[in-house]
């Protein structure tokens, strides 16, 4: 049986940690056996006795546990240990595996330590950003809390009200909001401010986050050069001279209108660039709030004291490093979650063992080191359109659908055509009168349903489900009255077929559709 280790984490005032007695028991009924260190959750208000009745042993020995685990699952990357003086790098045992936070690009020392241990490693932070690894995007479910959070601290910070009102004593302006950056955190922020009653402005350099940030109520903000600032992995890209004057020219007009200002602005593996200057904060009225969510990374804001909370004439810089630990309980049942989901895609249930899957887009993504050779950066390929098409694959599918759509196109045999045709005909001359409006009927619905469906593509087909409800509705209507009598015939029989067909339509349909309706619900 594997073992799982969740050590406490180390790192100065983080409180969240790997594992939930809820995530235990998840991994337990996958068949792992898991070794928790002693008043690890007491910063999530979990007892060593809720991890216990989980089915998790716990450790007194903190080196005892990283011995006995096979695995170590961590939040943040492996560091000094305050306590025993000695790395975590050094407490992983000889091959041993270690998933966590690991932000390679930033920590080559760290990966050439762990590599020297013969480590397995797996960096949450690499998972790449696909359909398919949405249930172990840990940094998603983190900046989804730190968006909620850096509205809530603005909220506490700021002395007026986020929505308006009208009062005996006289209006009360809705607070204006800018949000730089419309990636998961900024969407977050957005939601949370306008459910709040703000008014809500964002600006983000990739034209894909346009509807996203409209369909949830706010204003995108747009320059006039056109540049696409999509980059790899769904994260924004550094953007040309020109294109950053016109932004902070824009960032300019905005402190002076705005009240407060929250900044996401992130390109991986590099330093946060500076978007709000010492003048653009002087500009802002007193009272005004900036949240600085890249202040980890040396802040969006040229003011930014990570870690601190800094008031300049007025206005007050929130630079906190730690605001998914700042919601300590949600964020460690989340990134627990994630985790367990990890080692689901690793487990392999035939064998019993975790394996590594090159081939895997997702597994290799993340993998960094492995059997104590740094694989980091893996290689860049392009995402798989549909789940379980390996990425190899990709640019033989793409030809050969340009082959055939052109065949299709080009080479339609017209002898089949005639022959179609003649086909139809001799029906029409065999077939009785009082039956041929129905065949003729049948015929253009399948023409026409084969025009409406065999078009359209795979990723609408869940949604077009919906449609063919009112469809099967119709059919369903046209077999009942083909049973209206107690012939048994062919009429009959083929009535009562469409009836059954068409109700496992309906019911699946609605299902389907229900449970798409679900996922925007609050």
């Amino acid at each position: 049986m594997i073992k799982v280790g969740i050590p406490r984490e180390v790192h100065l005032e983080e409180k969240r940690v790997a594992a939930t007695p809820q995530t235990v028991m998840r991994l337990r009924k996958l068949g792992f056996e898991v070794g928790v260190e002693s008043n690890a959750g007491d910063e999530i208000w979990c007892s060593d006795g809720a991890y216990k009745e989980a089915g998790a042993i716990v450790f007194d020995n903190v080196k005892e546990l990283w011995s006995w685990a096979d695995v170590i699952l961590k939040v943040r990357p492996p560091e000094q240990h305050p306590k025993l003086g000695i790395h975590e790098a050094d407490l992983l045992r000889e091959g041993g595996w270690l998933i966590s936070f690991i932000f390679p690009s930033q920590n080559k020392r760290l990966l050439e330590h762990l590599a020297s241990r013969k480590a397995t490693v797996f960096a949450m932070d690499g998972v790449p950003r696909i359909t398919r690894a949405q249930k172990m995007d840990a940094l998603s479910a983190m900046a989804n809390i730190a968006g909620y959070r850096a509205v809530i601290e603005a909220a506490s910070h700021f002395p007026r009200f986020f929505g308006g009102q009208m009062t005996a004593a006289g209006k009360i302006e809705p607070a204006k909001v800018l949000v730089v950056g419309a990636g998961v955190a900024g969407l977050s922020a957005i939601g949370t401010a306008r459910s709040l009653g703000a008014i809500v402005r964002a600006f983000d350099p990739r034209s894909a986050t346009r509807d996203q940030v409209r369909s949830l109520g706010a204003e995108f903000l747009e320059i006039s050069i056109k540049e696409e600032g999509e980059g790899i992995g769904g994260y924004a890209k550094e953007m040309s001279e020109a294109f950053l004057q016109a932004e902070m020219a824009l960032f300019a007009q905005q402190a002076m209108e705005v009240d407060i200002i929250i900044t996401t602005a992130l390109i991986p593996g590099k330093p946060a660039p500076k978007l709000i200057t010492k003048g653009m904060v002087e500009s802002m009225k007193p009272g005004s709030v900036i949240v600085d969510l890249a202040a980890e990374q040396g802040g969006n804001c040229a003011m930014t004291e990570p870690g601190k909370i800094v008031t300049h004439k007025g206005v007050t810089i929130i630079g906190y490093t730690d605001m998914p630990s700042r919601m300590a309980s949600l964020a460690s049942q989340l990134y627990g979650s994630t985790l367990v989901a990890m080692l689901e895609e690793l487990f392999d249930k035939e064998s019993g063992t975790l394996k590594v899957d090159y081939e895997d887009q997702v597994i290799r993504g993340a993998l960094v080191v492995h059997e104590g050779k740094i694989t980091y950066p893996p290689p860049v390929t392009p995402p798989s359109p549909e789940p379980g098409i390996p990425a190899k694959a990709i640019p033989a599918i793409a030809q050969a659908n340009q082959v055939t759509s052109h065949e299709t196109k080009q080479n339609v045999n017209p002898v089949w055509l005639l022959l179609a045709g003649l086909v139809l005909f001799l029906i029409g001359i065999v077939a009785p009168s009082s039956k041929l409006s129905h065949f003729t009927v049948f015929v253009l619905a399948c023409f026409v349903g084969w025009q409406v469906i065999w078009n359209v593509k795979p990723a609408l087909h869940t949604p077009l489900m919906s449609v063919t409800n009112a469809i099967s509705g119709i059919i369903i209507v046209g077999g009942m009255l083909q049973l209206s009598g107690f012939e048994f015939n062919v009429t009959t029989i083929l009535g009562a077929i469409a009836v059954f067909v068409a109700t496992i339509n309906i019911a699946g349909g609605f299902l389907v559709t229900n449970r798409m309706l679900a996922m925007f619900r609050k």
